[in-house]
């Protein structure tokens, strides 16, 4: 599905590889910053649209927008190298496979036990945890339940 948009040829050559998770539902500029600071600290950078299945696990909902259109909005944002389909809970796994050498998390995991967990996993293979400011103003769950207030809300009332 992604487009190698990388200079010279693909990851194999693209230096500093960075990798960032998220839902991506609802695309939002919140999202949007991720990305773009993401990209600022790195020379390509793969996005990883968490599946439909793990935000059900690890979130306990279901994504408003499927998978394959998730993907296919992140692939076109012009930061993003790759956009590739996360598939498993485990970061370890994941980067077993991409071999990243920074990743990019929302600074609400910072200083938790999942997030030093993560940090030392990730020290043992040289792999850096930057995190970034969660966009307070907009969320995918802020947009989710303005949505779900407006079904509530008679179609006539809305007119």
């Amino acid at each position: 599905m992604a487009e190698d948009r990388s200079v010279g040829g693909g990851r194999s050559e693209a230096g500093r590889v960075g990798y960032a998770a998220g839902g991506f539902d609802l695309f939002h500029v919140g999202h949007l910053n991720i990305l773009k600071h993401a990209k600022s600290q790195c020379d390509y950078l793969i996005a990883g649209v968490v599946s439909d299945e793990m935000l059900l696990l690890t979130k306990g909902v279901l994504p408003v927008v499927p998978l394959a259109e998730r993907l296919q909005i992140v692939h076109h944002i012009s930061f993003v190298d790759e956009a590739i389909a996360e598939v498993l809970e485990d970061k370890m796994q994941t980067w077993a496979q991409l071999k990243f050498d920074v990743f990019f998390k929302g600074d609400d995991w910072r200083d938790t036990p999942r997030g030093r967990h993560l940090e030392r996993e990730f020290a043992a293979v040289g792999v850096e945890v930057v995190y970034f400011p969660y966009t307070v103003s907009t969320s995918s769950t802020s947009l989710r339940r303005a949505l779900d207030a407006l079904s509530e809300v008679p179609r006539e009332a809305r007119a």
